[in-house]
């Protein structure tokens, strides 16, 4: 019934054993013997559903799935067996009675609160844990033929709107404005409706457009272009500034389908663009073309970074890459999948090799406040000898 009436493809059980498979080997390998997952995003990539549960993964044996509510949705999602449970008190009696939670315990430490922990700790009765978040997170950065069908299908909504933001971006157009009819056209193609980004107040809107000055304004969400936003309690996305002539209107886009999220952002102009903003525009294009020719399996992440740096080095934009004063961020490029923050991250600290199969947004952006930022970004996936785009449009300047 939910397929007829939604927009999705069912995880093929080869990807759910195949994650299920992997998470036991590097559980092994790292001193775990079960590993107790409660997080929605990790519970959906081993699971296929995030009906409220827990589930529980041995490292060796049967992973078994509670299912506190929603069973019957929850088994037409699922290939794994589940188990239907009243409370988490029949959790910890079941477990008891298989006696498959005994030894070291694996939690997601980044994100399970201390009252969930100690809930967990009491029910289950393990004595020694350690956070098998690290161990998810490197699992996850490699993408399946599956999850690279769903990425692609999430960029594809980022075309959609790209190619409406042409006909409603005009002067004296607020930002919300345009943010709110980009909006539904995601959705009306199946966007599921918002963004996941992991950790403590990560928090962030599916769209953000900023025209001038509003682009120039630091947040609290880590990223070079934020937004103003409407309201100090929700501080980054759009807002109700107007679009004014000559200066870049900035559309950063995050589609979403079936849970994969996709990142991008085009420039739009009415009239001619500033003098002031070409050069940076210039700078950010050539990174990101001097990135694709560069980019492949086996290439450190540092070193994009750090090519990335000599032209903008080289250009004289220092000051104004990635953010301006204190809201300057320290990476380029971000992993993405079923959440918006994943591996690999592309800074000049972390070191890390290109794997084929993985997927990260990329966002060279200047902020030349107080006049505004420009900026685009782009989605690769990693191949062995090139990267791949995950849209194909045009990434000049939109004139309109």
């Amino acid at each position: 019934m939910i397929k007829r009436v939604g927009a999705f493809d069912v995880i093929p059980e080869e990807d759910l054993e195949k994650g299920i498979g992997g998470l036991k080997r590097l559980m092994a390998e790292a001193g775990i013997d079960f590993a107790v997952i409660v997080e929605n995003v990790d519970k959906f990539y081993f699971t296929g559903t995030v009906q409220p549960g827990v589930l529980v993964m041995p490292a060796e044996g049967n992973p078994m799935l509670f299912i506190k509510k929603g069973s019957e949705r929850a088994q037409a999602e699922t290939t794994l067996a589940i188990t239907p449970v009243k409370s988490d008190t029949e959790i910890g009696e079941i477990l008891g009675r298989t006696g498959i939670s005994k030894g070291t315990a694996g939690l997601e430490l980044d994100v399970v609160p201390v009252s969930l922990f100690e809930r967990l700790k009491g029910l289950i009765q393990f004595n020694r844990h350690m956070d098998i978040t690290p161990v998810i997170k490197e699992l996850r950065a490699v993408k399946s033929p599956f999850e690279l069908e769903q990425i692609r299908k999430s960029g594809a909504m980022i075309s959609r709107v790209f190619a409406k933001a042409k006909e409603v971006i005009h002067e004296g157009v607020t930002e919300i404005d345009i943010d709110a009819v980009l909006v539904a056209e995601g959705r009306r193609f199946g966007h599921q409706g918002y963004l996941r980004m992991r950790g403590l107040n990560q928090e962030m809107t599916t769209i953000t457009v900023q025209s001038g000055y509003t682009g120039t304004v630091p947040t609290f969400l880590d990223g070079p272009i934020t937004g103003a936003g409407v309201t100090p309690a929700m501080p980054n996305g759009s807002s109700f500034k107007k679009v004014e002539r000559g200066i870049p209107v900035t559309v950063d886009y995050g589609g979403g389908y079936n849970g994969y999220t996709t990142d991008e952002t085009r420039v739009f102009v009415v009239g001619e663009l500033q003098e002031r903003f070409k050069k940076p525009y210039d700078a950010a294009r050539t990174i990101i073309e001097e990135t694709a020719d560069f980019g492949k399996e086996g290439v450190d992440c540092t070193e994009i970074f750090s090519r990335a740096y000599e032209v903008v080095k080289r250009a004289g934009l220092l000051d104004y890459f990635m953010g301006y004063g204190e809201g300057k961020v320290q990476f380029i490029g971000h992993g993405i999948g079923l959440e918006i923050n994943e591996l690999p991250i592309i800074t000049a600290r972390h070191t890390r090799i290109l794997k084929e199969g993985m997927v990260f947004a990329f966002e060279p952006k200047f902020v030349l406040p107080p006049y505004g930022a420009v900026g685009i970004e782009v989605d690769f996936i990693v191949r062995r000898d090139c990267l791949e785009r995950v849209t194909d449009d045009s990434l000049d300047i939109v004139y309109v």
